[in-house]
This record gives C-alpha cells, structure tokens and sequence, in this order.
C-alpha cells in the first residue's frame, strides 16, 4: 500500500519534551479544507489508497471530520489519525471520526503511569485522557495502533507500558526512539538514552505483546540490535508514500529516511542485515558514536 501523511495542523494541546515538530505551531498556519482536499485528490490519481492525518494534534483542526469525510470520499482504504488520543476521551467525537472515514486510530501513550506519561507531554490530565480515549475507541470495534515515543525518562518503563497497553486491547503498539530534532534536540543532553541501554527493556516489552498475540514493533533501532526480534522491525512494514508537511512536500518519505534522515557507516555494508536496515537517525552518532552498533556477520 502506498500512503500519505499529511499534516493538517501543527497545533497542540501537548508540549512534549521529544516534540519532532518543535515549535511549528508558533508560526506555520494549518492547511485549510481546499489545500487538503487537493492534496487528497492528486495523491489518489497517483495511485496512493491510504491517508494518515498527522500534526501537531490533527483532532484540533477545526474541519477535522469533513477532512475525514473527503478522504473517505474519494476512495482511500486506509483513513488513520495519528494523535496524542486525548480529545479521543469524548465518545460522542469518536463516533462521529469513525462514521466520517477513520479505519485506524493511532494514539500515543508514552508512560504506564500519569506521572511518568505527563512528565514527558508537560500535560495535567493527558494521561487519563488518552487512556479513556483508547478505551473508548475499542469499544466502538476500531483498530487501535498506539506509538510510544522511547527517551531517558522512560525506556525502563517500557514492560509496565506494554502491559498496560495489552491490558487495554490495542490491536498494535510500537516503541519509536525519540527522533533527535525540533524539541528533542533542544532536550538532547537528558533526553536521548543510549540504545545499547534501552535494549533489554524494549525487548521485554515486545515480549509481552508477542505473548499476548498483539502485533508489536520499534522504529529507528537498527537490525544488529534486534536479533531475534527481526519481525518486529517497523521499518520492514511501514507504508511508503508521500508527506505533506508545512510548506515542504516529500515525494516518498521512506527514501527520505534511508537517505537524509538515517545513516549508516562504512562497516554496516559487512552486516547481512545490511540491504534492510536504515541504521540510526543520523544525529545520534554524533552523540554516541558508532561503537554500540556491530555488523552482524555469517
């Protein structure tokens, strides 16, 4: 499936410490119904049958459900929201998401406790909220994917989180290490824990999920560190596509990832894993380093 990402809005009620966007919602507008009904259009005439309306916070968008509605219109298979799940705590306002088009609902939680959850989305109450808002989802029969993002303040939260999402009945979690740009790279030197670190945590918690038959992945951590666990590698199944960002369109956002946004060194190309993985994002050697990463040999 190819699919687009288009991001409707970069406003938001969280204030996250890893925050990609930075602070895009100070100064960039959100796309109003006709930009986005353009994009829409020209994206299926060019063969693309899924959506993901991505921020900023998208539910924020005041035309959100006619947004919905359009992409559902022209014929997507594919209609995901990918959210901070808050506004998500209101039934009567998934309901209507649901009959307007959504097929997929992506919230992130980031903690399996309000005090960690919120240390990380600088948000009283965000917790409780995205939690009711994936319950409230699963009782309406949507498929529910929730994303985490991994930092310092909570990798070795990741079991207790994975249960909890288990518990929950998420159809699909994944653990995405914190991409180092916008806010997170102002946060850099706490918020980036070292992969080799975050390992037997991450690992743990894919554990629980393939125990309890839940699809679960990690985005951004490279093959050599996920042996054993090569299936549960994001990147394998993550669509390709398009995005629509601010004022910037990328033509396919995979060949973006593999090569601008993620790096690979001289002696990854000894690996057998080398022809698959994307290797790190590119600043996070510039802090650590390559020593943790090792080419996988035969």
């Amino acid at each position: 499936m190819k699919r687009i990402d288009v991001k409707v809005t970069f406003n938001c009620n969280n204030h996250c410490d890893f925050c990609a966007q930075g602070n895009k919602r100070s100064f960039v507008k959100r796309k109003s119904l006709a930009e986005i009904s353009n994009i829409l259009s020209e994206a299926r005439k060019n063969g693309v049958d899924g959506v993901v309306f991505t921020g900023g916070e998208p539910t924020l968008h005041p035309e959100i459900i006619k947004i919905v509605s359009k992409a559902k219109s022209l014929g997507f298979s594919k209609i995901q929201l990918q959210t901070n799940g808050r506004s998500l705590a209101y039934i009567d306002f998934c309901k209507k998401l649901k009959d307007a088009g959504v097929n997929e609902m992506g919230p992130s939680l980031h903690g399996s406790s309000p005090k960690l959850h919120e240390k990380l989305t600088c948000a009283p109450g965000s917790f409780r909220e995205t939690v009711k808002g994936i319950i409230n989802c699963k009782k309406l029969g949507m498929y529910v994917l929730t994303n985490s993002v991994i930092t310092s303040a909570n990798y070795k939260d990741l079991p207790s989180l994975a249960r909890l999402l288990v518990k929950l009945g998420v159809n699909q979690f994944q653990f995405a290490f914190v991409h180092i740009i916008g806010t997170a790279w102002e946060n850099k030197n706490w918020i980036v824990p070292k992969k080799s670190e975050i390992m037997p945590y991450v690992k743990k918690g894919l554990d629980i999920g393939i125990n309890a038959g839940v699809l679960c992945y990690t985005e951004a951590i490279p093959y050599c560190l996920m042996k054993g666990y090569e299936k549960c590698v994001a990147e394998a199944i993550i669509p390709q596509g398009p995005v629509a960002d601010a004022d910037v369109f990328v033509e396919n956002y995979a060949d973006y990832r593999k090569n601008e946004g993620k790096v690979k060194r001289k002696e990854c190309s000894r690996c057998v894993y080398f022809k698959v993985c994307e290797g790190p994002w590119r600043e996070y050697p510039d802090i650590y380093g390559w020593a943790e990463f090792k080419p996988v040999v035969r």
